[in-house]
């Protein structure tokens, strides 16, 4: 079997090539998605069994899922998860940064909405905003 080398899609690497080939415009960007966390929150679903149901015996199963919460700014929350088929491959640190990874990858869609419709608002001129401290009519285009 040929092993080919695969490119590398981290939102880094996109980022570092998006800004080699000159692209200026608005966009959202790593950055952006790291800005808007403000906590994160891991745990297995055997955690989530326990929890509600008192510590009874869970199926252990349970123990190889794990989810991340991410808290964004505005205190809306995503969650990722990561599934392990393997319990001897299973490695509770893996667990929570597949998980993570799969929670910001939920947030990239969020921030694009929220920039398109910032995009999309008419831009205010001086002659408008003249006008509306004035309590006039803003002048016709």
């Amino acid at each position: 079997m040929n092993h080919v080398n695969s490119p590398d899609n981290t939102d880094s690497a996109i980022e570092r090539e998006i800004v080699a080939k000159g692209k200026t415009s608005p966009r959202v960007t790593p950055a952006d998605v790291h800005a808007n966390i403000v906590s994160d929150f891991y745990f297995t679903a055997a955690d989530g069994y326990i929890a509600v149901n008192c510590n009874e015996s869970y199926p252990k199963p349970l123990d190889l899922l794990t989810f991340c919460v991410l808290v964004l700014r505005n205190g809306f929350t995503v969650t990722g998860e990561s599934a392990c088929a393997s319990p001897e491959n299973f490695d509770p640190e893996i667990g929570r940064k597949i998980a993570r990874q799969n929670a910001e990858q939920k947030i990239w869609p969020l921030l694009g909405y929220e920039l398109k419709t910032e995009l999309a608002r008419p831009v205010l001129t001086q002659a408008d905003a003249d006008a509306d401290l004035a309590g006039t009519p803003r002048p016709s285009k």
